[in-house]
């Protein structure tokens, strides 16, 4: 699945590139809401507006801010048993489980206490240390910012 690049997320951060595999064997609804608000270019200029080391960074708010979303409507969860792990992307969401819209977060470290909870979409396959990079803070004093998300199938 590693090239298979309608499933490949291209993000770029500040800091270099990030390459992220999707994973619509998970979560079919969510890839899709993904790769549409990619493909819209929504996701350009957003910033990381919570980084707490050794567990996650969070973004995917046009507001900066943690409380804002897409237009679209909110997502039906698709939970699975796949873990939170290191470089595992998942959909942030409020306390209804079918909240999630379009802030995703970056799992730094294992956090197996989401598993079964949030609906993970995709895993960072090259670039982490990029996602290491982002500033840290709740929100940082000065968020990193994705400069462009794309499809690998796009970007050709």
């Amino acid at each position: 699945m590693a090239d298979d690049a309608e499933n490949t997320l291209l993000m770029q951060l500040e800091s270099g590139p990030v390459t992220i595999r999707l994973r619509p064997d998970l979560a079919p609804g969510h890839v899709e809401r993904i790769k549409a608000l990619a493909r819209e270019g929504f996701y350009d200029g957003v910033v990381f507006h919570r980084v707490i080391p050794g567990f996650m960074a969070q973004g995917g708010d046009p507001t900066g801010r943690g409380t804002g979303g897409s237009d679209k409507p909110n997502l039906k969860a698709e939970f699975s048993r796949q873990p939170h792990v290191r470089g595992v992307c998942s959909m942030a969401r409020t306390n209804d489980p079918n909240s999630a819209n379009s802030q995703f977060f970056i799992c730094f470290d294992d956090a197996n206490f989401l598993d079964g909870q949030y609906t993970v979409w995709g895993e960072v396959v090259d670039g982490m240390e990029h996602v290491d990079a982002l500033p840290k803070g709740e929100p940082p004093r000065a968020p990193g910012k994705i400069i462009s998300m794309r499809l690998a199938s796009d970007a050709a």
